[in-house]
């Protein structure tokens, strides 16, 4: 005689929701040698990084995040899962790295006050430490600013003009801007009188005006 187990209510959904999660888009289930067991510490030994540590995936991040409404991939949950199993190659090789813009809506809504805004810039650090990225290729992303430096007249209004204080006048009297450090704010941009800035439009910002967001 065959017994048959009761059914417990809820419990196909649950397996289903823990079947999805472990797929993530089909690139979640990685062998070990592809992870960096200590990718999770390097995160938190960067400025802002140690926002790590308070997070345990609430997902109140995802759900107030105006970039994950035009980019469903972009899902600030499933980026701090992915720091915390290791996988920094897929991860700081990503374009989805570059996709937060910084507009802090996860602060306000995170019941431990995480600024996830602060990881992705930890991360971003990190990838152009590790290579994953070069200054020119965040100049194409549009996710800096750069001058050009024939046109620059060395007027000084973008070193009066940003609030991080990043343009600089160089030895050769001409303006210049860290990449690194360059928000792509676009406020230099707006205000240089030679229009000798640019700032490229980036990949999220296309997307998100072509979804009516924002």
């Amino acid at each position: 005689m065959v017994r048959r187990h009761a059914s417990v209510p809820g419990l196909r959904s649950a397996s289903r929701f823990f079947i999805d999660n472990s797929k993530f888009g089909g690139h979640m289930a990685k062998k070990s040698k592809d992870m960096n067991p200590a990718f999770s510490s390097e995160v938190i030994a960067e400025p802002g990084g140690a926002h790590l540590n308070s997070c345990f995936s609430c997902g109140a991040c995802s759900g107030a995040c105006p970039v994950s409404q035009a980019i469903p991939e972009f899902d600030p949950r499933k980026i701090i899962h992915m720091v915390r199993m290791g996988m920094e190659e897929r991860l700081l090789a990503s374009d989805l790295l570059w996709y937060c813009s910084g507009c802090r809506s996860c602060v306000f809504v995170c019941p431990q006050d995480v600024s996830f805004a602060d990881i992705m810039g930890a991360l971003a650090r990190l990838a152009l430490k590790k290579g994953y990225v070069t200054p020119e290729e965040l100049v194409a992303k549009g996710k800096a600013a750069e001058v050009q430096r024939d046109l620059c007249v060395s007027c000084l209004t973008c070193v009066r003009v940003c609030p991080w204080e990043i343009p600089k006048i160089d030895d050769g009297g001409v303006a210049t801007i860290d990449v690194e450090a360059c928000r792509a704010c676009g406020i230099c941009v707006a205000e240089c009188p030679a229009r000798a800035i640019v700032l490229n439009e980036s990949e999220d910002e296309r997307l998100i005006a072509a979804c009516g967001v924002g």
